[in-house]
């Protein structure tokens, strides 16, 4: 079995390695430190929870242990598709590097400019950005991508999610040609191919799991959620989902509960805490600093619940994360993979259970098509939703036939057949009723015309209470 002490490290590297813990390399990592060692370009396809920031961090730090950085030209550049993950890519450079003299900067939206130049100013080896932030501090001249010897995309297939590739390529092209380039995605999209096929050379193509799988340490389950009525079907959810969290019991240690959108977020978040649930929000439009406190208060154990969107649901890494619900069944089937990859990590047991309602069955299907398998269901721990929505269903035909038969029977009451020859013998027609009264034209014609009580222009087909004069109507 490949140890760490058999890859060539820099024996500092080594050194924190070895203090961290660690013994053995993953599979990513055996498979993609060697050939990054020899300066060749790698292409990393692995399933989330791998150990792939490792499999670029060390070679880096090797490689970048002899040299040193000129004010605003960074020797390496690490671009992460979310805030959370670039500081979490920042955190394991500082884990392994606590022996080397390097320097690094994490540029990220949240974080004052000023701040972040002033350290760009005295050199970095090491550079961790978003690419939206990266781009800005080169548009305003404080950047200079001209030394990059190292670039590394992180969950490069997140980065196509989240529309950040005609960046991506905007960045490779101000950085050297000669660099080394390291890619490493949880799958592998055919854009993803395009840019490989581009921007790498020769690379090292490392693949330790088929595509788009899910761990084999996580029990993955599916309850299917049918609402008793539409308007109540948010609210229903909602109790599902708490259901399910107590039925999981001293299991449930902490979780991760996903949603779609940033408000279903912040909403999901507030009912879990108003009925008593220790739960906090995390998505894209909370601040920096909130968004941080609500991270560390879950990876420290203070926070049970994180209700979140799927900026957390790539990369970061809680080791000990006991349980992930989908409250919604994620759009893009890939993101489930990654969803549930925040659960039974480094080789512990997972538990992802998956909320689906009837309209995301289609969501559903693309899920199991995509992982090549079928998910087991799970009973609805409620038990009366499905037939709670079956009454509803009956209820309304019953309701608008009621409707119907009671309009029927309360108009002969109104215009009994006794009233209809009275209707036509009172005023009898005039003989100068010619059939051009017939047309609309004829009829407005005569309108409000005392003798003219029958109503023509609808033939056979008259309803007896038009036939009916106004004096008679008004009677009745």
């Amino acid at each position: 079995m490949t140890k760490f002490s058999d890859l060539n490290l820099n024996p500092k590297v080594l050194k924190a390695v070895e203090e961290a813990g660690y013994e053995t390399p993953t599979p990513i990592q055996a498979g993609a430190i060697p050939p990054a060692l020899e300066g060749r370009d790698v292409l990393g396809i692995a399933q989330t929870g791998t150990g792939k920031t490792a499999g670029f961090t060390l070679p880096m730090l090797s490689l970048l242990a002899r040299g040193r950085a000129r004010a605003r030209m960074p020797r390496s550049l690490v671009l992460c598709p979310t805030r959370e993950l670039a500081a979490q890519v920042a955190e394991n450079f500082d884990t392994y590097s606590k022996y080397l003299k390097l320097t690094r900067a994490l540029l990220i939206g949240g974080v004052s400019f000023k701040e972040q130049e002033a350290i760009i100013d005295k050199g970095v080896d090491v550079l961790i950005a978003t690419p939206g932030r990266l781009l800005d501090h080169f548009e305003r001249g404080k950047l200079i991508l001209s030394d990059v010897k190292i670039m590394v995309v992180d969950e490069a297939d997140r980065m196509l999610d989240m529309g950040f590739i005609p960046d991506i390529e905007r960045i490779f092209g101000l950085t050297p040609f000669t660099r080394q380039t390291f890619f490493f995605s949880a799958t592998m999209a055919s854009e993803i191919e395009r840019i490989t096929n581009t921007f790498l050379q020769n690379p090292e193509r490392i693949e330790v799991a088929r595509q788009a799988t899910a761990s084999e340490t996580i029990k993955q389950e599916v309850v299917m959620f049918k609402p008793s009525r539409r308007d109540k079907a948010d609210g229903e959810k909602r109790a599902l989902l708490r259901a399910m969290i107590d039925g999981e019991g001293e299991k449930c240690t902490n979780a991760i509960i996903f949603c779609n959108r940033k408000t279903d977020v912040d909403i999901v978040a507030k009912s879990l805490k108003k009925y008593g649930y220790d739960a906090a929000p995390i998505h894209g439009d909370l601040d920096q600093s909130q968004r941080t406190r609500t991270l560390d208060g879950f990876r420290s154990g203070s926070l049970k619940l994180l209700v979140a969107s799927d900026v957390a649901a790539r990369g970061l890494d809680v080791p000990s994360v006991s349980h992930v619900f989908n409250f919604d069944v994620p759009g893009h089937p890939e993101d489930y993979v990654h969803r549930i990859g925040r659960t039974g990590r480094a080789g512990r047991d997972g538990k992802a259970i998956t909320l689906c309602s009837t309209r995301d069955e289609k969501a559903l299907d693309a899920v199991e098509k995509l992982i090549q398998k079928e998910i087991p269901r799970a009973e609805n721990p409620l038990g009366n939703a499905p037939a709670a929505e079956e009454a509803s269903e009956e209820e309304k035909p019953k309701r608008s036939s009621r409707s119907r038969s009671k309009k029927s029977d309360d108009a002969p009451a109104k215009d009994t057949p006794a009233k209809e020859p009275e209707a036509q013998d009172s005023k009898p027609q005039k003989s100068d009723d010619k059939p051009k009264s017939t047309s609309s034209r004829g009829g407005s014609s005569r309108r409000g015309k005392s003798d003219d009580n029958k109503t023509v222009g609808m033939g056979d087909h008259l309803p007896q209470f038009i036939a009916l004069s106004f004096d008679q109507r008004r009677v009745s």
